[in-house]
């Protein structure tokens, strides 16, 4: 592995983008704590006309664009570097500034929940304030969930201490825990780190697969009972919030911030349980290809077709990505091109920098892409992944003011899958080579798998975690083990389970914020859906339409946009008919 002083500028992340010099950010940062009290003095004023509260949301929005930009070239600093002490300290100054500004801004919501319903219809009728007609609509919709002034202000002072479980696991993880390492296809030793991983668990040789498997979970099942302890009071943060709102659960607390039915929730796992006896189907098929008496847990991710070399270096996976997006229009293609041109992507790991990837929107900037790109066919995906997030990020902000710009969790996955899909269908529309061929199905079978299924799989377990804390069931160690392991048996039941993945839950970084990895397995659905309706009819434009509404609707209304019903239960199980075709094909493929 390089250290970061190692890869070329244009592999790496240009901050001054964003601000051209620390000092530059350090003046900003200045105007923002001197800006606190004026954003302050709007209290009070809120119901005393249409145009004073047309000035007070200016006055929010506007600290909160500029402050934007302090927090986010903080958070990109420090995920480039997490042993970077400056950006450590960027990150607690931002955090601390943050829980000054909450405190300041918990009389907002309940002044403006004071107003009386028909005095906010007059007040709507003001032409400036239309602007922010979906916020005051979405502030409104939430009013039984909003507390008096004293006790949001208490909630936004706890919070600079609820973070805390997922910071500690952030530094724990990506600076201090160290991996072993393992003996790698050459017999000689290999480092295994977070990048490392899923390069080797897709490995062709099964002491490496197992090896890496034993490594990176053993190595989180001897620190189980700290991981236990983090996640176990993200929870009981997560259920505390939700009481003290009124909600009926963490789930149904976390889902209302979106707008979104409970049922969408349930459905899906309802209809990922259904098709289990697919995913059995699958199984065996994958036992069958790789020759082996029993799959186990660790045979699951590698290909499926033997003597497939299918590396791909970084230049050739922009490319790809650049042809497999072409059906969604030349102007699509050109900010990508400038996304790989003007340094939006981060690209190979290096220590201290955040494991996995993702992307971050700047308004008024450009989004900021973060890789730890390792050679594969896997990571290719995930670059055209992260930059449909990019694009979705790119257009809201070009169509959308600050305000309204925002898109919400249940659209997050729809444009990154689409952009995987159409990756997929491209692979698939230009190779020839009946193995390769088996390879892309096979890639397109492990995103049912690892974004449907998988994902689900957690889903399940975060609701049901959440529930035993809240019966006042202690979450210990053993508690969530039992658990996970119950559900990989269940989801998997035509695979061997390997003792060591019990300990995976604490893998996973996302369970800090909860019922969020749900929106997967919805956004892959409707993205199956979407790709398949552009190609076949050679139109996006509905599509695109819906990438550039940001936050300016709920998301289930825009999703309807582009033609897909969350609320119907027959998005997910078209989506599981895809699956068992698909199934179907490479099976004849491989026969």
């Amino acid at each position: 592995m390089r250290n970061r002083n190692e890869i070329p500028a244009e592999l790496k992340w240009d901050f001054t983008h964003i601000f051209a010099a620390p000092e530059d950010w350090e003046k900003a940062y200045a105007e923002c704590e001197a800006a606190i009290p004026t954003v302050a003095a709007v209290k009070g004023t809120l119901g005393q006309s249409a145009e004073a509260l047309f000035n007070a949301y200016e006055t929010v929005y506007n600290f909160s664009e500029k402050f934007d930009l302090v927090s986010c070239y903080a958070f990109l600093a420090k995920s480039a570097d997490g042993s970077d002490t400056a950006a450590q300290v960027m990150t607690d100054r931002v955090r601390m500034l943050g829980v000054k500004y909450g405190t300041a801004m918990a009389f907002f919501t309940p002044e403006l929940l004071e107003i009386p319903a028909e005095t906010l219809a007059e007040f709507m009728k003001y032409e400036p304030l239309k602007k922010y007609a979906h916020i005051i609509e979405d502030e409104t919709r939430l009013r039984e969930h909003t507390l008096d002034e004293k006790s949001e202000q208490l909630l936004a002072k706890v919070s600079k201490i609820t973070g805390i479980p997922k910071s500690t696991y952030d530094m724990f993880t990506n600076v201090e825990m160290e991996l072993p390492n393992i003996v790698g296809e050459d017999g000689n030793e290999v480092e295994l780190t977070s990048g490392t991983f899923g390069m080797f668990r897709e490995s062709s040789d099964r002491k490496v697969r197992e090896a890496a498997f034993e490594g990176m979970f053993g190595t989180y099942g001897k620190y189980i009972n700290t991981f236990a302890s983090l996640y176990g009071g993200s929870v009981k943060k997560d259920n505390m919030g939700a009481d003290i709102r009124g909600y009926s659960s963490a789930r149904a607390a976390s889902l209302a911030g979106s707008n979104v039915p409970e049922a969408v929730y349930d459905a899906l796992v309802e209809a990922v349980h259904a098709a289990i006896p697919t995913m059995v189907k699958y199984l065996e098929l994958r036992k069958k290809a790789l020759g082996l008496e029993t799959l186990d847990v660790f045979d699951l991710y590698t290909p499926m077709v033997a003597d497939v070399d299918y590396p791909v270096a970084y230049e050739d996976a922009c490319e790809l990505v650049r042809k497999a997006v072409a059906p969604l229009g030349q102007a699509y293609v050109d900010v990508i091109d400038r996304a790989y041109r003007e340094n939006w992507i981060d690209v190979y790991e290096t220590p201290g920098k955040d494991s996995g990837a993702f992307s971050m929107g700047v308004h008024g900037v450009h989004p900021y892409v973060m890789m730890n790109f390792n050679g594969t066919l896997d990571h290719a995906f995930t670059l055209a992944h992260e930059l449909g997030h990019a694009m979705h990020s790119y257009l809201s902000s070009e169509a959308r003011d600050y305000a309204n710009h925002g898109y919400h969790l249940l659209v997050a996955e729809v444009a990154s899958t689409c952009n995987e899909v159409l990756l997929t269908k491209y692979l698939l529309a230009n190779e020839t080579d009946p193995k390769r061929r088996a390879y892309i199905l096979n890639h397109f079978l492990e995103g049912f798998r690892t974004t449907v299924f998988r994902q689900t799989l957690f889903a399940e377990f975060e609701q049901k975690t959440h529930e035993l804390e809240a019966s006042g069931t202690p979450l210990t160690a053993e508690c969530m083990c039992s658990l996970y392991a119950d559900l990989v048996k269940q989801y998997y039941p035509a695979a061997e389970f390997r003792d060591v993945v019990k300990y995976e839950w604490a893998f996973i970084p996302h369970f800090y914020r909860a019922f969020y990895v749900y929106q997967y397995a919805t956004g892959f659905s409707s993205a199956v859906a979407i790709a398949s309706n552009i190609l076949e009819t050679g139109d996006p434009s509905k599509y695109l339409e819906f990438l550039a509404t940001g936050g300016s609707d709920y998301p289930i209304n825009e999703l309807k946009i582009a033609g897909i019903d969350l609320t119907s239960p027959e998005v997910v199980k078209n989506a599981m008919k895809v699956f068992d075709e698909t199934i179907d094909e490479l099976a004849a493929l491989l026969d």
